[in-house]
Parts: C-alpha cells; structure tokens; sequence
C-alpha cells in the first residue's frame, strides 16, 4: 500500500490527550503503518502553547500538561525545517489572508505531496475550495481503518 503523508496540525495532534470534539477521528491518525505522520519544526512551539493555555484556563492538570508535552515529543514525526518552508508559507499566507502560522503547515502539505489535517474549521471553511482544498483534509475525513 502507498504511504500517506499527513501533515497534523496542532488543532488535530491536542485532540490526542484531550478528549474534545473530533477526536476519535483524530486518533484515527495514531499507529496506523500506511501513515505518515509529518509537521514543520515550530510544531512543538505551538503546540507548548496551546497546552500551556489549556492549563492557564484549568482544562488540563499540571500532570495531564506535562504527560501531553512528553507523549507528543514520542510520535513518530517526521520533521522539516521552517526555513525551508518559509517563503512558501509567507506567500500562502499573503495570497489567503490567512495566518503564517497556519501556511507553514500548507506549505509543507504542498512541498511533501501531502494533505495538511486540521480540526481548525475557520482555517478549513476559507480554503476548502479554493486552489489549495486538494492539499486540506477535514479532522473528519481521515479514512477509517480497514482492520
């Protein structure tokens, strides 16, 4: 089977440790063998600061924080330098009016071959049919294991 190449954005990886919205389908994305697991370098930044806010607002505990911190530095990545992807992510973010942040990811989804997964709906609902919608995959889509 060919290997998909997903890039998980922090909407999607925070869903993992906490249960919300979405995330059954997003745990879809964990050890399954035909995925690829991908994210940009400032992944863990923010992903720190999501989970950091989590616990200032008193979502999480400090130990569900810390465990989160550290389970997520053990899935599989495979990581991509920003600067690489910079440029790309600048333009996206220019031509979409929407957040460098969130087109770094874009921009690696396009630079790999992959699809960027979010769980991010503002972000989904402004690009999902425009020129970059193949590149965009809804937390929701993720297909279902055939196991």
């Amino acid at each position: 089977m060919v290997e998909l190449k997903y890039v998980i954005d922090t909407s999607v990886a925070v869903k993992w440790f906490v249960q919300e919205t979405y995330s059954q389908a997003a745990s879809r994305l964990l050890h399954h063998p035909d995925y690829s697991l991908q994210v940009p370098e400032f992944f863990l930044l923010e992903f720190g600061n999501v989970v950091g806010k989590k616990r200032r607002r008193g979502e999480i505990t400090p130990e569900v924080r810390d465990l989160m911190m550290k389970e997520v530095q053990n899935v599989p990545w495979v990581w991509h330098p920003d600067k690489i992807l910079f440029s790309k992510a600048f333009d996206l973010a220019d031509d979409t009016y929407r957040s460098l942040y969130d087109c770094l990811y874009l921009s690696l989804a396009i630079a790999i071959d992959g699809q960027m997964v979010t769980a991010d709906l503002k972000f989904y609902e402004a690009l999902k049919t425009g020129p970059y919608a193949s590149r965009l995959l809804w937390v929701e889509y993720i297909p279902q294991s055939k196991e």
